[in-house]
């Protein structure tokens, strides 16, 4: 009488054993229970040679061959009725990727039956389920668009801008999709102020702004490090103006004041009295707008460089 190990398997075999020798050391036998009263072995004897993992590889190989039999005989029959349970099966047992494929089959056989509301539902659930948002966020603004007086609607509408912020990339990389996430998510609390999911939705617009905000910051900060000055200036104007209420504020402003001065100081003769002048009101604006910023200590010494530069040039010109 040997030992066994029982493992459950989400496919579509119930179960199957491991039959071990009397020290529980060696792999005899393995034991697929197919169907209620159908059971498949393999004498595991030939292939002892084998180490145990190349044993357990074999045996995935096996359950993945049989179990996609038992799929083609679901996807060829011609019952709707019986491919439609089948699917809602695999959905409740969580196998999403066979569930989506026999509900895209049913898709435009049941349309405008009174299954379709909840198939569509359940194929888009697929998609979200299996990390595909993009195509997730397709087919649950589709549901919405379909069935716009449904009582899932507005979780439909949810989902669509939950898939697009999932989808959407961190901040150091292109943040197009951020932006679809955002403004979906800003349509969904405008629609919907009163949902259970509002927090969420305001978190998610909050958590979509700040990366927005990080990626134009970043790219701004390039060109300040690669001595584009002049760039630099324009694009820490560009982050404060669409992010007014950052709590960076302070930083953008400052750093376009280094810009600034880095510009001045390499500009020719010609321009730099004009081009250290305009230092003066933007140290006037961080000290207006941000009196108790960090950065006013740092501010000063630009301002005070700046303010001796003028002073220098005026000196110099010919009277």
């Amino acid at each position: 009488m040997f030992d066994h190990k029982k493992v459950i398997t989400p496919l579509y075999f119930r179960n199957f054993y491991l039959f071990l020798d009397d020290k529980n050391t060696l792999p005899l036998f393995l034991t697929l229970q197919l169907h209620k009263n159908h059971y498949f072995s393999i004498y595991l004897r030939p292939f002892m040679q084998f180490r145990f993992k190349n044993l357990l590889y074999l045996f995935v190989v096996l359950v993945s061959l049989s179990s996609c039999g038992g799929f083609e005989k679901i996807r060829k029959s011609s019952d709707v009725n019986y491919k439609l349970t089948k699917a809602n099966e695999y959905f409740d047992k969580q196998d999403y990727h066979h569930a989506s494929e026999l509900y895209k089959e049913l898709m435009p056989i049941m349309k405008s039956t009174r299954n379709y509301e909840a198939l569509f539902y359940k194929y888009a659930y697929c998609f979200y389920y299996m990390k595909d948002y993009l195509d997730g966020s397709y087919y649950f603004r589709n549901f919405v668009e379909y069935f716009p007086v449904s009582k899932d609607a507005e979780e439909c509408e949810y989902m669509s801008a939950l898939c697009l912020y999932k989808y959407a990339p961190k901040a150091s990389l292109d943040q197009t999709n951020t932006i679809k996430a955002f403004e979906a998510m800003q349509s969904f609390a405008y629609k919907y102020p009163a949902s259970k999911h509002i927090a969420e939705a305001n978190g998610f617009i909050d958590l979509s702004r700040k990366k927005m905000e990080a990626k134009m910051a970043a790219a701004a900060k390039l060109y300040f490090n690669i001595n584009q000055f002049k760039a630099a200036t324009v694009a820490y104007r560009s982050v404060l103006r669409n992010y007014p209420e950052s709590p960076n504020g302070d930083l953008y402003q400052y750093m376009i004041m280094r810009a600034m001065y880095k510009f001045a100081k390499a500009s020719i003769p010609a321009r730099q009295e004009e081009r250290y002048t305009t230092i003066l009101s933007a140290y006037k604006e961080l000290k207006d707008t941000y009196p108790q910023s960090k950065y006013i200590a740092d501010a000063d010494k630009i301002y005070n460089e700046a303010n001796n530069n003028i002073k220098k040039i005026r000196n110099e010109q010919p009277q």
